[in-house]
């Protein structure tokens, strides 16, 4: 099998290659990225590229066509990756997560591949009051990383892709140890708050809802999706990924990381203004279309990975929110104001 990963150097490519490489040890696994985040290494091993057949870097908006030749299935986890980024670059996230995903879709198409999955999201529900939603309702995306995902879907649906099975996997919140770890999501961030200062602090009033789910738990589901066919759930798919104990309200999360964390103090801010980002996700669909590839890995042990890894690279930066390293949006506005990449997120100097 001919795997191409777009986006494989960020923070859920390393743990998908690691996978994929396990699960199929003489597949031809190859891996395409632009290598912003190239540095952001968070292990003490070798690097994950390694895992790889081969490696090759450009912006997705200008994938060549030729390595699309002969490839199977395409995993298509390339985007600017969270809300911060997104509304701070608008243009560039629609460019990136939108435009250049249709375009990817259909070269693929075009050139034969079998399989196409894109790394949506549960954030496309926004803001949604009472029951958890399932793939049909309506939605409410609130942040141009979401409106992006929402468009791209779309367009998926509407196009002519041939015969090649197209998935649109909607994560939920992705948390967990990752060889390229981002520290901008809630529970990693929990976790990184324990081990640094053995304080949490909740910005909100910790009742938001988020659906989790560990990034080994995503690239199972991409194993899946690899090599899904249009008779499980049809030519193309929107399906929700996780788990329905995966709903979690934001104060748990903080009282789960101190459970592990002997020692941890947690503090809520009860004042803090309505979090609108909140909403429960129902994943009925996929139990039913993929029961053998259903998460297997708990918050604890989501939480317990975490605080390994974080021990294992000796991470003790009580600052880690300033850290170009660990947060996504700080490494990105570095290489703008260093003039290294321009504010459409293009290379100018690769240089050191």
């Amino acid at each position: 099998m001919r795997v191409l990963i777009t986006g494989n150097m960020g923070y859920v490519g390393p743990v998908v290659v690691s996978h994929l490489r396990h699960r199929y040890p003489t597949s031809e696994l190859i891996g395409y990225d632009s290598g912003l985040f190239a540095n952001c290494l968070t292990t003490p091993g070798p690097l994950p590229e390694t895992l790889l057949t081969s490696q090759h870097f450009g912006d997705v908006r200008e994938i060549p066509v030729s390595l699309l030749q002969g490839v199977d299935a395409v995993v298509h986890l390339a985007a600017v990756s969270n809300d911060p980024i997104g509304n701070r670059f608008e243009a560039a996230t629609d460019e990136i997560n939108r435009a250049a995903s249709v375009e990817l879709a259909s070269r693929a198409s075009a050139a034969g591949v079998r399989n196409f999955v894109f790394a949506s999201s549960c954030s496309v529900y926004g803001f949604a009051a009472g029951g958890a939603r399932r793939e049909g309702d309506a939605l409410n995306p609130l942040t141009a990383y979401a409106r992006s995902k929402v468009a791209t879907e779309e367009a998926l649906t509407q196009m002519d892709l041939g015969g090649m099975a197209t998935t649109c996997l909607r994560f939920a919140t992705a948390c967990g140890m990752s060889d390229r770890l981002r520290l901008d999501l809630v529970l990693n961030d929990f976790v990184a708050c324990a081990v640094t200062s053995g304080n949490i602090t909740v910005l909100s009033d910790g009742s938001p809802w988020r659906p989790l789910i560990d990034v080994r738990d995503m690239a199972l589901a991409i194993d899946w999706a690899i090599n899904r066919t249009p008779e499980q759930g049809g030519q193309v798919l929107r399906l929700n990924v996780g788990s329905d104990d995966g709903n979690r309200q934001v104060r748990d999360l903080a009282a789960a990381v101190a459970a592990v964390v002997p020692g941890t103090a947690v503090s809520i801010n009860t004042a803090a203004p309505f979090d609108s980002r909140s909403y429960r996700v129902d994943f009925g669909l996929f139990r039913d279309l993929a029961p053998q590839f259903q998460p297997r890995v708990s918050l604890q042990q989501s939480i317990e990975g975490l605080l390994s890894g974080l021990r294992a690279i000796d991470f003790n930066d009580v600052n880690f929110r300033d850290s170009h390293k660990v947060m996504r949006l700080k490494a990105i506005s570095d290489l703008v104001s260093g003039g290294r990449i321009s504010s459409d997120l293009r290379w100018r100097n690769r240089g050191p």
